[in-house]
């Protein structure tokens, strides 16, 4: 396993499309640093921090963002399969369109995110914190969304076939026009109390 690069300080580096391959950072702190079209493949940043990084366009395959912080970032069409950011925060971060496949964000906080049009298909996202976001036309599809935070979260239009709503209070989100199958309306009619006969 290659030596991690630990306590550096990057700040205004151009990394441009460049390839991270194994690579793997701890407690590193990304300042203002252009990862646009970047690559990433099994690398891992852990306890990170990242402060107005462009993450524009950037690909990220089985690598690992764990209990990292970023802050004020642009994650335009940035795509994650198979990554793993348990524990990570966003803070007034750019998200859209953020596509997400497979992988394990529990613990993620996204509180008050922009998310329309975002698409998490396959994700482990418990416990995660969403409370206040906008996903309104956004895709949860088979997500594992157990004791997430839902308070005040906006569903217009979203599809949420598949994933895990136990956590959910439908009195607590705009819901109109969210998508549902049967097995979770049933759910959540049992939630609110209904009796089903």
């Amino acid at each position: 396993m290659p030596q991690a690069t630990e306590d550096e300080t990057f700040r205004r580096t151009d990394w441009y499309a460049e390839e991270f391959v194994d690579r793997h950072f701890v407690r590193c702190v990304f300042a203002d640093v252009d990862l646009t079209e970047a690559v990433s493949r099994g690398a891992s940043f852990t306890e990170c921090s990242f402060g107005g990084v462009s993450f524009n366009a950037s690909r990220h395959t089985d690598s690992a963002f764990v209990r990292c912080g970023f802050r004020r970032c642009n994650l335009f069409e940035a795509e994650f399969t198979g990554c793993k950011l348990v524990g990570s925060t966003f803070d007034q971060c750019e998200l859209r369109p953020l596509r997400v496949s497979g992988g394990d964000w529990s613990f993620v906080a996204l509180p008050g995110a922009d998310l329309r049009g975002a698409r998490f298909s396959d994700v482990r996202m418990r416990e995660a914190d969403l409370s206040g976001a906008n996903l309104t036309g956004a895709t949860l599809a088979r997500v594992d969304l157990s004791a997430a935070q839902w308070h005040g979260v906006r569903l217009g239009g979203a599809d949420l076939r598949g994933s895990d709503l136990t956590a959910l209070d439908p009195t607590a989100v705009e819901r109109a026009g969210a998508v549902i199958d049967p097995e979770q309306a049933m759910a959540l009619a049992l939630a609110l109390g209904f009796e089903i006969r």
